[in-house]
């Protein structure tokens, strides 16, 4: 009986936790749906800055005084003889603007992306450049659909894009970095993958084994083809199996509209390769890091990294409490749990 009291107690405090999280979450979401969302800023940062920054902190810890005072006086004398010889159009440096792009399964950056193309598009001038650092293992296809897409505005402005890979671009990150003018790779990035994936668990059976009945209607022979409860035929698979070699068709002509050089049937069968096999088998143009891409880039332009952030909103970060609350909370009634039946 002491038991049972003990547990009881334990049962009414463990559902009056619960009662009080599903309330606290319910004014959460009233609030996310009543309170508009805030919008985003974009920051803009000087690389060519950075880069300068960090040549003069290593050469003030590496040099000594004297050495310093010819260096200053070396950069003086040049700045001066530039300004003599160099007309106003030739002292004026073009503009190279970064964005880096990490995108996840179903490619939710995009709508990041967005907002720095439009924002340098506003703003870039006859040749200036982009430079997209991609990192993506891929993922939804009308996603990095619209990921390309994006950059694919930049050259319709005519605008030079290059796109950079130092980890990974593939499936449709590769969708996306087949669309610039130049693919720059580090030696053991990932690259290709040209290919597509789609999978599906089945409960049929174990519904069939447990009498439990599973009901689905639709109206067209083919609006579901495959399905997670119901059984599923060989009519259905071959129909979903056609599905995908069309996509893999779609894939295959916009990277070989975008690369014309390739041996698209070569590359496209789902493989993936390192940075050194990929420029061989014409999938990147150059192996060079982003790093050192930038480096040279900044004798010839200025470099301005851009990146869109958005604010959030109060409701977003009562939401994150809550969901750190939540979990503390569970983890408190499994070890009091755990207490109560030792």
């Amino acid at each position: 009986m002491e038991f049972l009291f003990v547990y009881g107690l334990f049962l009414a405090k463990a559902v009056t936790i619960v009662v009080a999280i599903v309330v606290v979450v319910g004014l959460i979401v009233g609030m996310a749906a009543k309170q508009k969302q805030s919008g985003g800023n974009l920051e803009f940062e000087s690389l060519s800055e950075h880069f300068d920054d960090i040549k003069s902190q290593a050469q003030h810890v590496l040099l000594d005084k004297e050495q310093l005072k010819k260096l200053e006086k070396e950069e003086k004398r040049e700045k001066k003889a530039k300004s003599k010889s160099s007309s106003k159009d030739e002292k004026k440096k073009h503009n190279m603007f970064v964005l880096n792009f990490s995108g996840s399964m179903n490619a939710q950056e995009v709508d990041t992306l967005r907002e720095e193309i439009t924002a340098i598009l506003c703003v870039a001038e006859v040749n200036d450049e982009v430079l997209v650092n991609v990192e993506s293992g891929g993922g939804v296809v009308h996603g990095y659909g619209l990921c390309a897409s994006q950059l694919q505005r930049i050259k319709d402005k005519n605008i030079k894009l290059t796109v950079s890979v130092d980890k990974v671009a593939a499936s449709g990150g590769y969708m996306m970095a087949c669309v610039a003018d130049h693919i720059i790779s580090a030696p053991f990035a990932i690259i290709g993958s040209i290919g597509v994936i789609a999978q599906l668990p089945n409960f049929n059976k174990v519904l069939k084994k447990n009498d439990i009945e599973f009901e689905q209607h639709t109206a067209g022979n083919f609006k579901r083809t495959l399905t997670m409860f119901g059984e599923n035929t060989q009519e259905g698979r071959d129909k979903f199996k056609e599905e995908i070699e069309d996509v893999h068709v779609m894939f295959k002509d916009f990277v070989q509209q975008h690369r014309p050089s390739l041996d698209i049937e070569k590359v496209a069968t789902g493989e993936y390769w390192y940075g050194q096999r990929a420029k061989e088998l014409a999938l990147v143009d150059e192996l060079k890091t982003s790093d050192d891409f930038l480096m040279e880039a900044n004798d010839e332009f200025k470099l301005f990294n851009i990146k869109y952030a958005t604010k959030k909103t109060l409701a977003q970060k009562l939401g994150f409490s809550a969901y750190k609350a939540i979990e503390q909370t569970f983890m408190r009634l499994v070890d009091a749990g755990n207490k109560l039946y030792r």
